[in-house]
């Protein structure tokens, strides 16, 4: 059979497999996958945009030089790009109260009888700080040749490597709880039936969140990453682990299987590289910066850097910003699940950007 006979034949296979095409491939599969795709771009972007070019911006300091406080406070507050933003305090005590409360990055000591300076940075609060200090200060000092002499006043513990411990931690726990708010999703439908159902997978990451809290808190003590403070980074733990389910029932409430995808680029493609995990905020770009104290991830991270190095001092505002999305995503969950449970008893269908 010659090639013009096999024509007729093979137009109706190349018919069958178009039509199988696209009964396998639903016009909704395609949207989901393209989802993906965008998701994944984003995830480039974020951690890329974020991490190529760390730049100190406005890292705070305290300075001590009582006879020429006004002139070195200018001279740094000065420096092209505005790396550090400079007070002056009256002694070393004040500068080092402020510097155990986590108020100030690092402390300048300006030796007025001699040319060698004094500079106290915190490696608790982050490693890539400290260095993005110190190199400011030398070359501030060097242009006046003078010198400066660097202590580590608050460093890190031994198992915290550059600091990095409370960052994947908190990692840790905000996974498990957008994990196991999914996992229910994918076995009992991503929306709840009922208000009623709603209300009782929230209740169920009650003891999943206590259990993921106290599981972080003994690894992290086992393994010796950061000793102490057990009982307030296990609760800690805790609320971060419920918050992260919590919104991650709202995103499936109101936007059903496209609510995992959200919660991903709420917590995995703006929160982890905003954190301040290998950089902290004030080295990160401005968007990244502006975000980080605003999302779990940021917050979390600081308040286990406050709780282990700084006395829990000012950690109010990190607390109450993971209980907003806590309680926010328990109020949307049970609100959402309410209004579909209405519909369903008219007889309507679930309303929902893309149908599940």
């Amino acid at each position: 059979m010659n090639e013009g006979e096999k024509g007729p034949e093979a137009a109706p296979v190349r018919q069958r497999f178009i039509s199988e095409l696209f009964d396998a491939i639903s016009f909704r599969t395609f949207l989901l996958v393209l989802g993906v795709l965008l998701v994944q771009m984003g995830f480039v972007l974020s951690y890329v945009g974020a991490f190529h070019h760390p730049t100190p911006h406005q890292i705070p300091i305290a300075i001590v030089a009582p006879a020429t406080s006004s002139q070195v406070v200018g001279e740094i507050n000065n420096v092209p790009g505005y790396p550090l933003h400079a007070v002056s305090v009256t002694s070393e005590e004040a500068g080092r109260k402020l510097l155990g409360e986590g108020s100030v990055s690092a402390v300048f000591i300006v030796n007025d009888a001699g040319t060698s300076d004094t500079l106290l940075v915190t490696s608790g609060g982050g490693a890539s700080v400290a260095t993005a200090v110190q190199d400011v200060i030398t070359r501030v000092d060097a242009a006046q040749h003078r010198s400066v002499d660097t202590i580590d006043a608050v460093p890190a513990q031994s198992g915290d490597a550059r600091g990095l411990t409370g960052f994947y931690l908190v990692v840790g726990w905000l996974v498990g709880g957008y994990l196991m708010a999914s996992l229910l999703g994918v076995s009992r439908g991503s929306r709840p039936a009922t208000t009623q159902r709603a209300i009782i997978r929230l209740l169920s990451a009650v003891p999943y969140a206590v259990l993921s809290g106290l599981g972080g808190a003994i690894i992290i003590t086992s393994l010796g990453a950061l000793t102490g403070h057990f009982l307030a980074l296990w609760w800690l733990g805790a609320l971060l682990v419920f918050s992260a389910a919590a919104v991650t029932m709202a995103f499936q409430v109101l936007f059903g299987v496209l609510g995992v995808g959200i919660t991903v680029v709420l917590f995995v493609v703006l929160g982890n590289p905003s954190a301040g995990g290998a950089y902290p905020p004030a080295l990160l770009p401005p968007f990244w910066r502006a975000i980080s104290g605003a999302i779990p991830n940021g917050a979390g991270v600081s308040a286990v850097r406050k709780i282990v190095y700084f006395g829990a001092h000012a950690i109010g505002g990190n607390l109450l910003v993971i209980a907003f999305y806590g309680v926010g995503g328990v109020v949307v969950t049970v609100l959402g699940a309410g209004f579909h449970d209405r519909r369903s008893s008219k007889g309507l269908p679930p309303k929902t950007i893309v149908a599940t």
